[in-house]
């Protein structure tokens, strides 16, 4: 596959830079939307079954435009929480319709596991928004368990259509694979700044959405004294060839895929090349239409003195 280096794209409105910002909100109140409307369609054959559940997730997708609006509804998340399994509470006494409880216990284990995600979340934005540009040290074995925890939801999320596994001797058909390696030079901590961890989410999640079940996703990074490097790959569908330096534009998708269903705003890699950048990094793409994408970064590490 043929690799092409982006070097720039289009600058964004202020609106438009606070959504980039805030992607990681996006993705998971969408998946919050869409958990409470099914769970309304399940117990009342409503999609608006949980009104105040509904208008929260509504109220935090729509302050994602106004970053002061966003982190003062951030530091409310677990009064949003109260507020959501209170009215499940309420209506799920007495449901018009009846579902297994089985199926309201699975749907009430899966909100809470939506929240906290959404809580931490939210304790990151808020820790970035107070040193945005700093370097954190972070403990290898606890940031590939936090992903796992990621991959694990995101599982839970297809409601039985597929697996997720890390041992290519246990996949069938309808697995993916995932070869996932984090590794620093001598082992030592690593250090990234901490938007840096909604980029590697973004660039994973985007490789599951466009690869259909049974396909592989590769993702690595490593860091040495000089750089942090990041790489995704996957065996999905590809790009055409004419759009892969458009992709990287703000709410840009392929024309090969408006058909996938996906919970995030469209512009997964376009906060992956602006935070690339930020840092002094670069930025490319390969890709091939039938054989997948590959997207590579490197940003240069920091004098120990200077994150």
């Amino acid at each position: 596959m043929k690799e092409i280096e982006i070097t720039e794209i289009p600058p964004l409105s202020p609106g438009e830079q606070s959504l980039l910002d805030l992607h990681s909100m996006v993705n998971i109140l969408n998946v919050l939307r869409c958990e409470l409307t099914v769970l309304g369609l399940m117990a009342a054959d409503r999609e608006d079954y949980f009104p105040e559940g509904l208008a929260i997730c509504d109220r935090l997708l729509s302050s994602l435009h106004d970053s002061a609006a966003a982190l003062r509804e951030s530091a409310r998340v677990e009064d949003h929480e109260s507020t959501v399994f209170a009215e499940l509470a309420a209506k799920l006494a007495h449901p018009p319709s009846q579902p297994a409880q089985t199926e309201l216990t699975e749907a009430a284990a899966n909100l809470r596991a939506v929240f906290a995600i959404l809580k931490l979340r939210a304790h990151e934005l808020r820790a970035r928004a107070a040193e945005p540009d700093r370097w954190l040290a972070f403990d290898l074995a606890q940031v590939r368990a936090d992903f796992v925890a990621v991959f694990a939801a995101i599982e839970k999320h297809s409601k039985g259509r597929y697996r997720i596994l890390y041992n290519a001797a246990l996949k069938e058909s309808h697995d993916y694979y995932v070869d996932f390696k984090l590794e620093t030079a001598g082992n030592a901590p690593l250090w990234m700044p901490l938007v840096f961890q909604d980029v590697m989410r973004d660039l994973i999640a985007n490789a599951r959405k466009y690869t259909a079940p049974g396909g592989m996703i590769t993702a690595a990074l490593y860091e040495d004294s000089t750089s942090l490097r990041f790489v995704v790959a996957d065996t999905g569908r590809g790009i055409p060839e004419s759009e892969i330096a458009q992709v990287v534009h703000f709410g840009k998708r392929a024309s090969n895929v408006g058909e996938v269903r996906t919970m995030g705003g469209g512009f997964g890699l376009t906060k992956a090349f602006f935070v690339t950048k930020r840092f002094g990094g670069r930025f490319w793409i390969a890709s091939e239409l039938g054989r997948g994408t590959r997207i590579r970064l490197s940003i240069p590490r920091p004098a120990a003195g200077a994150r």
